[in-house]
C-alpha cells in the first residue's frame, strides 16, 4: 500500500517571531515545510525546530521585492517538496511616521513588500495549484491596522487594507479551482521584538491596551492556531475572509 502523502506548506518570513511560530505549528500538525527568509542562514533555528517536530523542511531565500527571487523561491520549494498545499504569506515590513512627514522612500518599500510581493507570491501559488488541479489554501497575514485607523501608520495600514481586498479578489477568481484564500488580521502580537519595544515605552503599551476590550496582547500561538485552522479541511467552506484576531479592538 502506498504511503499517504503528507501535506505541505510554504511559510514566508519564517526566520523568527510570528513566522517561526506559524511554521512550528504547521509542523506539529503534520505538514512538511518550505521556510523562506531574506537570508537562508537566519532560518537555521526555525528549520531545527520544525525538524524536531517531525517535519521535513527546506530553507529558501526570498526577496519579495524581486520577481525573479519570488519565482526561484517557488521553484526551489516545489523541487524539494513536490506539490504544495498551503501558502502562508507572513513576511512584511512596517514603518512609523506621521502622514505629513512620510517620504516616498519610506512609502514605496512597504508597498513593494507587503502588497506587490504578497500578490506575486499568491500568483505563483495560484498557478501551481491550478496546474495540479487539487485545490489548496492561501493565508495572508493582514493587520487590524488595515481595518481601523491608527495614527503614524498610514503606509502600513494602507498596505494591509490592500492585502484584505486582494484576499477577496483572489478568492472569487480562484474559487472554481477550489483554492481558498483568506487573511488573518491580528492586533498587536506578543513577539519577542514587540515585547522588547514596549518595555521601553510603558505609556505606549498602556495606551494600546486601553483600546483592546480584552486588555492584552495577542499571543503568537493564537495566530498560529487561526492559520492552522484556515489551512485545514475544517475550514473548507471559508474563503475570501479577513478574520480579525484582535481582542475586540475592531468591535467599537
Amino acid at each position: 500500500m502506498a504511503a499517504t502523502r503528507k501535506p505541505t506548506a510554504f511559510v514566508t518570513g519564517a526566520s523568527q517571531g510570528l513566522g517561526a511560530a506559524l511554521a512550528l505549528r504547521l509542523a506539529k500538525d503534520g505538514y512538511d515545510l518550505a521556510l523562506s527568509g531574506s537570508k537562508i542562514a537566519n532560518l537555521t533555528e526555525t528549520l531545527k525546530a520544525v525538524e524536531a517536530a517531525g517535519a521535513r523542511g527546506v530553507a529558501v531565500a526570498l526577496d519579495l521585492r524581486s520577481q525573479a527571487s519570488i519565482e526561484l523561491a517557488m521553484a526551489v520549494a516545489t523541487q524539494a517538496l513536490g506539490e504544495l498545499d498551503v501558502l502562508v504569506n507572513n513576511a512584511g515590513i512596517t514603518t512609523r511616521s506621521l502622514a505629513v512627514d512620510t517620504t516616498r522612500e519610506e512609502w514605496q518599500p512597504i508597498i513593494d513588500v507587503n502588497v506587490t510581493g504578497t500578490f506575486f507570491m499568491c500568483q505563483q501559488m495560484g498557478r501551481h495549484l491550478i496546474a495540479q488541479k487539487r485545490g489548496g489554501a492561501i493565508i495572508n497575514l493582514g493587520s487590524t491596522h488595515g481595518l481601523v485607523g491608527f495614527a503614524q501608520r498610514s503606509a502600513y495600514g494602507v498596505s494591509k487594507a490592500a492585502v484584505s481586498h486582494m484576499t477577496r479578489m483572489l478568492a472569487i477568481e480562484w474559487a472554481p479551482h477550489n483554492i481558498r484564500v483568506n487573511a488573518v488580521a491580528p492586533g498587536t502580537v506578543a513577539t519577542p521584538s514587540r515585547i522588547e519595544y514596549f518595555m521601553k515605552d510603558e505609556k505606549g503599551f498602556a495606551d494600546m491596551i486601553a483600546r483592546v476590550p480584552l486588555a492584552r496582547l495577542c499571543e503568537m500561538d493564537e495566530v498560529a492556531a487561526m492559520v492552522a485552522y484556515l489551512a485545514s479541511p475544517a475550514a473548507a467552506y471559508i474563503t475570501g475572509q479577513t478574520l480579525a484576531l484582535d481582542g475586540g479592538l475592531t468591535s467599537y
